[in-house]
């Protein structure tokens, strides 16, 4: 990886706004957040970008980074699975989007051969420690993602912090 890569961390969609409905305003502001996010950081140098694939910002920043490679072929998406068959369980639009996202990665890395109690942690931190930035969509500081900002600042990265819980007025 290059000093020049990428990771996201967020909330599943229960645990955003609206439980991350796509049809209200408060998502596409946050969606909007993100997408600004990612182009700035493209327009600043970086071309290689991770993903966990977990449900609601993961798969979000995913088909952002997908879009833009549609017009610039040199930019990277990188999938950190957290163990082989993640995301089977899904079914119908969300099972189609994870994998139409899989089918279209540079990388895949399972990070375990099956699922254990520390796989998303360790996914994690997997993707902070190959990376030089993360972006975060946060409101529970004492979650996955709270802990993977507080390793990302403790590694030294650029980190920038969506937090959802201080701009209340865009997520109402």
């Amino acid at each position: 990886m290059s000093a020049k890569t990428l990771c996201f961390s967020g909330h599943r969609p229960e645990k955003l706004p609206h439980k991350g409905d796509e049809s209200s305003v408060a998502i596409g502001n946050l969606k909007s957040l993100l997408y600004k996010e990612i182009y700035d950081s493209i327009m600043d140098g970086y071309t290689e970008f991770i993903t966990g694939l977990s449900r609601g910002v993961d798969i979000w920043a995913a088909n952002m980074v997908l879009e833009f490679k549609n017009k610039n072929p040199n930019l990277k998406l990188i999938c950190a699975r957290p163990y082989k068959g993640f995301g089977d369980e899904r079914v119908g639009y969300e099972k189609w989007e994870l994998f139409h996202i899989l089918e279209k990665a540079d990388e895949i890395v399972d990070i375990s051969p099956f699922y254990t109690d520390s796989c998303m942690k360790k996914r994690n931190f997997y993707m902070v420690d190959r990376s030089s930035k993360l972006i975060a969509v946060v409101k529970d500081y004492y979650s996955g993602t709270g802990q993977t900002i507080r390793y990302a600042v403790k590694k030294g990265l650029c980190v920038k912090i969506i937090d959802i819980s201080k701009n209340v007025e865009l997520f109402i």
